[in-house]
């Protein structure tokens, strides 16, 4: 999954992705990025909250 990397400044692939659920209950994806390391997300339903 893609993702934008607020350090690099650039769209990656998220590795380590995983789904999770945030407090609100809305679904997300959280990550790292394989350049630098960062911790990523990204909001909405992905194919992993099927």
């Amino acid at each position: 999954m893609e993702a934008y990397c607020l350090k690099c400044r650039e769209k990656r692939e998220m590795s380590d992705a995983e789904p999770i659920t945030m407090k609100n209950g809305r679904p997300a994806t959280q990550g790292k990025c394989p350049t630098c390391g960062t911790k990523m997300f990204k909001i909405g339903k992905t194919p992993a909250h099927t």
